[in-house]
């Protein structure tokens, strides 16, 4: 068998090699060429795998090791009778590390108080509802927009003009769809963009063109008293420069890029493999994964609330540091720039989940101890 992967996907080798020859590629450079001799693609969200790319050739499988589905058209593969899978969740607790870190470069820019903001997080799958989870778990008021889910069950949901109009903090975390009744294409457009609350936050950890960027960018010059996180960008690799300069936060869509993320995204497409071709699964993810280099943190029992939920927020994780580096690549030329962002991807370093940590807290503290779990640390006994 014939494995072509996209060059960033990690473990490649120890979930596949006993199916046959490895190949890697950058993903954006893989085309029908590379495909005349494949039998297997795994890809992530930078390959757009469709008829285009896929007739003709002798794909009977496509695995993608990312949350993500938009690149891929499943439409042509159950046509085609190609097998497929994706990774839901793998990543999902990266980004909610990610939008924490960024609340806090946030609270700390403005000199605001996390608590008494009440949060909008729009589309509540895998990434949302566990963004909702932690944040509900903080004591933290929270409303929640996810249009499909709310016509298949009951529970709270609001809808999108009352997020613009009640919430403080605005979190994006839904798929990117271009048709039919929930399409999110300019998700937020300008007329929903000029909605935001006087002193608003948004952050969009999604996908670039569920917010409209040119209208964002014409929203940031203007208001100065609202600030915008983005880590997904409309075209990428290719980035607006001006709006990622008026931003308050900006990466290079890495919100989900854990180590423990991607190699779960590898396993997760590893395991569907399997499956589809009948096969028992013999490689284990725990055998592979890497000690985290810190295992947990100790604190005394009169530690403020707020400085707990930072530090361990940051000792894990910080965005500011990603940023940085992205704002360096903005000021080369645009092909540099293209180059840039795909290489910082491709180097970004060993990064690890708040959920690995054990956290003591001598003479213990219920509201302390409180925090660690929604945090989703274990309180160490």
């Amino acid at each position: 068998m014939r494995i072509l992967a996209d060059e960033n996907i990690p473990l490649v080798d120890a979930f596949f090699a006993e199916f046959g020859e490895i190949r890697r590629m950058p993903g954006r450079s893989i085309n029908r060429a590379a495909l005349e001799q494949a039998d297997v693609l795994l890809v992530r969200s930078v390959t757009r795998v469709d008829r285009e790319l896929l007739e003709g050739s002798p794909v009977r499988f496509v695995g993608t090791c990312t949350i993500g589905t938009d690149h891929l058209d499943i439409d042509y593969f159950e046509e085609a009778g190609i097998s497929w899978a994706s990774a839901p969740g793998c990543n999902a607790r990266g980004v909610v590390d990610y939008v924490l870190g960024s609340l806090l470069a946030l609270a700390e820019g403005e000199g605001a108080e996390l608590e008494g903001r009440r949060y909008g997080v729009i589309g509540a799958g895998e990434v949302g509802g566990r963004l909702v989870e932690v944040l509900r778990g903080l004591g933290w008021d929270v409303r929640v927009c996810d249009p499909p889910r709310q016509a298949r069950e009951v529970g709270e949901f609001v809808t999108l003009e009352e997020i613009l109009a009640e919430c403080d903090v605005i979190s994006v975390h839904t798929p990117l769809t271009l048709d039919g009744e929930h399409s999110t294409f300019h998700l937020l457009d300008q007329s929903r963009l000029e909605q935001l609350r006087p002193g608003a936050w948004l952050i969009n950890a999604a996908r670039g063109a569920v917010v409209d960027n040119a209208a964002l960018r014409e929203q940031l010059a203007r208001r100065t008293d609202i600030q915008a996180v983005l880590d997904v960008w409309e075209g990428e690799p290719q980035v607006d420069v001006e709006l990622a300069e008026l931003c308050w936060i900006a990466t290079p869509h890495i919100a989900g890029y854990s180590l423990d993320g991607k190699l779960r995204g590898t396993e997760q497409i590893y395991l569907a493999f399997c499956a589809s071709r009948g096969l028992e699964p013999t490689v284990e993810l725990a055998e592979l994964m890497p000690p985290a280099p810190l295992r947990g943190l100790a604190f005394d029992a009169s530690t403020k609330p707020s400085e707990l939920l930072e530090i361990i927020c940051r000792a894990v994780y910080d965005p500011r540091r990603d940023d940085a580096a992205f704002r360096r690549n903005l000021g080369t030329d645009e092909a540099q720039r293209r180059v840039g962002f795909d290489q910082l991807r491709k180097q970004y370093p060993p990064r690890r989940e708040i959920d690995s940590l054990q956290i003591e807290i001598t003479g213990g503290q219920p509201q302390l101890e409180q925090i660690v779990r929604a945090l989703g640390a274990t309180v160490k006994r």
